[in-house]
């Protein structure tokens, strides 16, 4: 077979793909193929307009693609396209590192040491560790995460009953949404002090219990007994966090489709089974989402408690207890180990709810696939047992037809 000049060989089967000759463009023969200028359609679209070999049969003979040089690749469009990715992943990440898991990677090492921030570091192993269980003040703190997380649910709760009704038509909603979510703006140690004052004997509170007919002899000292404070402070948390939760509710509680709530008015149900069996099934990765943070920002609480009472009278956290032994006292071996203990906690606590809704809001397509097969096995089972009760009527019926 004639070699061509253009291509140094015979032009094989697999150097054709198909094209479409453009329109006017000039042609010429050479070793017995007709040569146009075409569009080729490749599998990133369409390429540059150039001249291509085209047989008689009307396919068209491409020549193949010489590999690229590293310095050709990074001057085309491709490798512009790498490059920026590269330059704009780079920074991020870096910055991640050095503000995120360097630190973190430091304390994990802090530790293991008995040291304070300037002078000396003695490796201990394990022993501060052993300390945090061992000292009431590290790991008895933890116990008032409880009133925390008894605030997270009641807090959750109110931002739900308030995002079902303010995703609807109300008179003066928006108003009330920005009034719901406007603490969540404020600064914490604002807050704090805000909160100070309220609760100080004689001011805001006991002036308006006062104005509503209670005796002020009577009235506890809020930031004082033991027996409430912790509650006046979990209030105050619960004031300023339960309007984020509201929003991100009332955004979920808008996407569900109009359709739903119309197919549950036909079939008769109100306003709480709509709720039930059309909102919260919805929403349920929400739901799932504020649970996690109210949770894990329950056991990681320190601004009310240190703003409001400084840790006084049974109301430090563990957040505030570890200030204390990191800051005041420089034992900066046992608070990072108080800071990993935490960390586990917190990401224990995490594992159980993701497990535990899991199966509260399981749907159709989490089931497990083995159920399903089982469900289409008794399915079919039934419809056999269907058949032949059907054909055992069938003959019971046609006899007395054929005694007849």
């Amino acid at each position: 077979m004639k070699t061509c000049s253009l291509w140094g060989k015979a032009p094989s089967r697999s150097d054709f793909k198909w094209a479409f000759p453009l329109a006017g463009a000039a042609s010429r023969t050479e070793c017995g193929i007709s040569l146009v200028t075409v569009k080729v359609l490749n599998s990133y679209g369409w390429a540059d307009d150039s001249e291509r070999r085209i047989s008689v049969a009307g396919t068209v003979a491409v020549k193949k693609k010489k590999k690229r040089t590293f310095k050709e690749w990074l001057r085309s469009r491709d490798g512009q396209q790498v490059l920026v990715m590269i330059s704009f992943m780079t920074i991020p990440l870096l910055l991640l590192f050095i503000f995120t898991y360097l630190p973190f990677g430091e304390m994990v090492n802090f530790s293991f040491y008995n040291m304070k921030y300037i002078g000396e570091r003695t490796w201990v192993g394990i022993k501060n560790y052993i300390r945090v269980f061992q000292r009431d003040d590290c790991f008895g703190a933890l116990k008032l995460s409880l009133y925390y997380m008894g605030g997270s649910i009641v807090q959750l709760v109110l931002a739900l009953y308030l995002a079902t009704i303010l995703s609807f038509k109300v008179k003066g909603g928006k108003f009330f949404k920005g009034c719901m979510f406007f603490p969540y703006l404020i600064n914490g140690i604002a807050i704090g002090f805000i909160f100070k004052f309220f609760y100080t004997r004689g001011y805001v509170f006991d002036t308006v219990l006062q104005w509503c007919g209670f005796d002020l002899e009577n009235l506890p000292y809020w930031l004082r007994d033991q027996r409430i404070n912790n509650i006046s402070l979990v209030a105050t948390s619960v004031w300023r966090y339960f309007g984020q939760n509201m929003v991100l509710f009332i955004g979920a509680i808008m996407s569900v489709d109009n359709t739903l709530y119309e197919a549950a008015e036909l079939d008769g149900a109100n306003k709480f089974q709509q709720f039930r069996y059309v909102i919260l099934p919805s929403i349920s990765t929400i739901v799932t989402l504020n649970v996690i943070l109210s949770i894990t920002g329950s056991l990681s609480a320190f601004e009310p408690s240190y703003v409001i009472t400084s840790g006084a009278n049974g109301t430090a956290t563990y957040f505030v207890v570890m200030h204390e032994i990191a800051h005041t006292q420089q034992k900066v071996g046992l608070a990072s180990a108080m800071a990993v203990v935490l960390l586990v906690i917190i990401l224990f606590a995490t594992l159980l709810q993701n497990l535990f809704f899991k199966y509260v809001f399981r749907s159709g397509e989490d089931e497990d696939p083995n159920a399903a097969k089982k469900r289409e096995k008794q399915a079919a089972r039934a419809a056999k047992h269907r058949a032949k009760a059907m054909e055992s009527e069938s003959s019971t019926s046609a006899l007395p037809e054929q005694n007849r």
